[in-house]
C-alpha cells in the first residue's frame, strides 16, 4: 500500500498553525504593548536583521517577517509529520502527542532559537510576565502543536 504525500500535510498543518499563532500574536501585542501588526512582523524580522535594521525596512521588513513566521510554522509542520512517520503514536494519538509537541515547540523557540537570533533575547521565557507565559504556552499547544497533529492525522493512512 503506497504510503500517503507527507507535503499536503505539512502545507496544510503550517498554514493552519501559522495563522492561528500570527493572529493571536496580532491581538496580544496589540492590547498588551499597542503594537500594529507591522510593527510585530517588523520585531519576527529582527531575529534575522536585527532591531534597528528591521524597523527602518518598513513594510519590507514586515512582509519579511511574515514570510519568516510562515517558513518557521512550516518547519514545525515538517518535523511533526516527518516523526509521525516513525512513531505511531503521533498519529494514533494526536491530542495528546500535538499538545506536547506545541511545548516543544515552544522551548525551542524560546530557549534555541530566540538567544542565536539577531536580537539575542536573553530573557529566561518562564520570567516573563504571567499573560505572556500563559497565552505563549496556551497557543503554542492549542494553536500550533495541536492543528499541526489533527492534520497529520487526517491525511495519514
Amino acid at each position: 500500500m503506497p504510503r500517503p504525500s507527507v507535503y499536503k500535510p505539512i502545507l496544510v498543518g503550517g498554514l493552519i498553525a501559522g495563522a492561528l499563532d500570527i493572529t493571536y500574536a496580532c491581538v496580544h501585542t496589540y492590547i498588551r504593548l499597542g503594537w500594529t501588526p507591522k510593527r510585530l512582523l517588523q520585531s519576527v524580522a529582527a531575529g534575522a536583521l536585527g532591531r534597528d535594521a528591521a524597523v527602518a525596512g518598513a513594510y519590507k521588513t514586515a512582509a519579511l517577517g511574515l514570510a519568516l513566521h510562515f517558513l518557521i510554522a512550516l518547519i514545525a509542520a515538517t518535523v511533526y509529520v516527518l516523526a509521525s512517520r516513525v512513531i505511531p503514536f503521533m498519529i494514533l494519538q494526536p491530542a495528546i502527542a500535538g499538545i506536547l509537541f506545541g511545548l516543544c515547540v515552544y522551548a525551542f523557540m524560546n530557549c534555541v532559537v530566540l538567544r542565536l537570533s539577531a536580537i539575542h533575547l536573553t530573557t529566561w521565557p518562564w520570567s516573563y510576565p504571567k499573560s505572556a507565559l500563559i497565552g505563549g504556552l496556551l497557543i503554542h499547544m492549542l494553536g500550533i502543536g495541536l492543528p499541526i497533529a489533527l492534520v497529520a492525522r487526517r491525511y495519514s493512512k
